[in-house]
């Protein structure tokens, strides 16, 4: 790291070359003189304000995951190891967190040994923020050199999705509708009687049915539903066009996310990207916090195929009999598609889904008609999507709670 020579201090040394030429060329050796006052400053700029920057920074962040919308004051540390009278600080912000506290740029006075901190705020976005140099500049008081120096320092924040209080609308089969755990279409050791079947080795003898075993000659086993709760997967249409509500489709899905792992029920994760990305039926918070952070980093994608997709991932992924929570601005007639097959597959369908249109606020009455035409189209899409699916169209205005609740009565 060298010191660069400014403008100023270019036009001083083609001064004093000048001078010194003009001296000799004239013959007036008195002209010399001229240049020891430039000489000087120069000499006191070299020897007592030419530091090398011999600075350590630290960044700290007060957490690596944070909700999306809450402040959060990040902090520079600075310790120097020799004196500098005027340095310069210039912080790396992601150019997506909006700054509502403090500066980008600090300039401080340190000396040998002292340690400063510096601070500022943010506000953040979903998303991964990644933070990375910080760069830090000299000049001297004479304006004659310059320094700049780049420290490499990473951090990141995950900013996730806002979480809202949701109802529980899983469901078994059709459209009926309850609230909380429920019990899943697997045969196991339960309370309800679902079948009688041929003995297995390994069956416990109360589950033996002998009056059907004397009828059938051979050892019947009495089958029951399990009382384990249903498996849900949650799927996320990623469709570009929907891209105004998209922040409202991912904070839904976080939202039942949370649900499911308070019930204490399994769930799996698609979110369809050009790339889908598939997060395979599990439980607990670590799984949540995986799900949390794929969610985190969607974004909406120009070459969505969900019907594609999710018909090819039914087919290797998907449980048999899970419930679906589909969420959707069902806009794109491939979004609508992928229910339909959901349906033809067997599966339950509930779908949340951002009205788009609730986003446009009119300004005339041109734009006020338009606006009603366009809601009157998707009345009446959905209208017919409804033979696949339970729909819940949501106003985004409205709390995602109510919304649901106006459609599944709990």
């Amino acid at each position: 790291m060298k010191p660069m020579a400014t403008s100023k201090a270019a036009l001083l040394l083609f001064a004093l070359w000048v001078s010194i030429i003009a001296a000799f060329g004239l013959v007036r050796w008195e002209m010399a003189y001229l240049t020891l006052p430039i000489i000087t400053l120069f000499f006191v700029a070299v020897i007592f304000f030419k530091p090398s920057l011999d600075v350590e920074v630290v960044r700290t962040v007060p957490n690596e995951r944070i909700l999306e919308g809450d402040i959060v004051e990040i902090k520079l540390k600075l310790k120097a190891k020799e004196r500098i009278p005027s340095l310069r600080i210039i912080e790396d912000i992601p150019n997506d967190l909006e700054l509502v506290e403090g500066n980008r740029e600090f300039v401080v006075s340190l000396r040998r040994g002292e340690e400063k901190e510096l601070s500022y705020k943010v506000r953040i976005k979903r998303g991964i923020h990644k933070f990375g140099k910080v760069r830090i500049e000299y000049q001297d008081p004479f304006g004659f050199f310059f320094i700049s120096k780049t420290i490499e320092h990473f951090n990141e924040i995950v900013g996730v999705p806002k979480l809202e209080e949701v109802v529980t609308p899983y469901s078994t089969k059709g459209t009926k509708v309850t609230v909380g755990p429920l019990p899943s279409p697997r045969v196991g050791e339960g309370v309800e009687f679902h079948a009688i079947r041929e003995y297995q080795p390994g069956d416990p003898l109360k589950i033996i049915n002998w009056k059907a075993s004397a009828k059938m000659s051979k050892i019947m086993s009495n089958e029951y539903e399990s009382e384990r709760k249903i498996d849900v997967v949650l799927i996320v249409d990623a469709t570009y066009k929907g891209k105004e509500v998209f922040d409202h489709l991912v904070r839904a899905a976080a939202s039942f996310m949370l649900d499911a792992l308070n019930n204490g029920t399994s769930f799996g994760l698609l979110i369809s990207e050009e790339v889908p990305m598939w997060i395979r039926i599990d439980y607990g918070k670590r799984h949540f916090f995986k799900c949390i952070d794929f969610l985190s980093i969607a974004k909406p994608d120009k070459n969505n195929m969900i019907a594609y997709q999710v018909e090819h991932i039914i087919k290797t992924r998907f449980p048999a009999r899970a419930q679906i929570l589909y969420f959707s601005p069902l806009i794109t007639e491939e979004g609508m598609e992928a229910v339909k097959l959901l349906y033809h597959y067997g599966y339950n369908v509930i779908v949340i889904s951002p009205n788009p249109y609730s986003t446009i606020k009119p300004k005339t009455k041109e734009e006020e008609l338009a606006k009603r035409i366009l809601l009157l189209n998707r009345k009446v899409k959905l209208s017919k999507l409804a033979a696949y699916a339970l729909i819940v169209d949501w106003d985004i205005h409205k709390p995602l709670k109510s919304a649901v609740s106006e459609v599944i009565k709990v």
